[in-house]
């Protein structure tokens, strides 16, 4: 099957309001295109030097996506054009992204990053962390910020009640943001969960968007 047809078989099986991220990250251009031109323009990178080659390369009405660990220092390459970081898991980093959002006279879309996984080597924010950071005034100061949802990665297991239970927990923590922050806030509906092999869990569980890779483009 085609990029575009597998595409297409994921949309099918998707509701409508659930937004689909191609993650696109280490495809070649060419892959890209042929999504585009197949219709589809919303796309997931997660090294930023690559993800600003691509921008320059390809059509302007892309919606970028940033979906990976972002450092401090490699925010300058994607501050004038991407549509939503999914991964802000540091104050560091905020500031960083608030610093260049600046620079372009932008407002930058973001997602708080929650870690839920069992597994040590992912990123993220406990609720009390995220709580503590936006009460924080160095939060409050932030004009170039916009805090959109959150976003998390489930532990990489064939137990889907292991996987199911993560992904509720996410859900757990974006209400509980909902309600002590941002509860006249319109746009803070975003839960980034669910990659290709437990898209579909996620959405059973909350998900608004599923960033998927492999079932698309193939494996890497």
């Amino acid at each position: 099957m085609s990029i575009s047809q597998n595409i297409d078989k994921v949309l099918k099986s998707i509701p409508k309001n659930v937004k689909l991220i191609a993650v696109s990250k280490t495809k070649p251009q060419e892959d890209i295109v042929e999504a585009y031109e197949g219709g589809y323009k919303i796309f997931g990178e997660n090294k930023p030097q690559e993800l600003k080659q691509k921008f320059e390369a390809l059509p302007k009405d892309i919606e970028w996506h940033f979906i990976g660990h972002l450092q401090t220092n490699k925010v300058k390459y994607i501050a004038g054009f991407v549509q939503l970081i999914h991964a802000v898991d540091s104050m560091k980093l905020l500031q960083e992204i608030n610093k260049q959002a600046l620079k372009h006279n932008r407002v930058i879309n973001c997602l708080l990053q929650f870690h839920i996984a069992q597994e040590e080597t992912k990123f993220g924010y406990s609720l009390q962390e995220a709580i503590e950071m936006l009460n924080s005034e160095e939060f409050k100061s932030l004009e170039g910020i916009n805090i959109v949802g959150v976003m998390g990665m489930a532990t990489f297991t064939d137990n889907q009640d292991q996987v199911r239970a993560e992904f509720k927990q996410l859900k757990l923590n974006f209400e509980a943001l909902k309600t002590e922050f941002f509860h006249d806030k319109t746009d803070f509906v975003e839960i980034s969960m669910g990659m290709s092999g437990d898209y579909q869990l996620a959405i059973e569980e909350g998900s608004t968007m599923v960033r998927v890779g492999s079932s698309i483009f193939g494996s890497r």
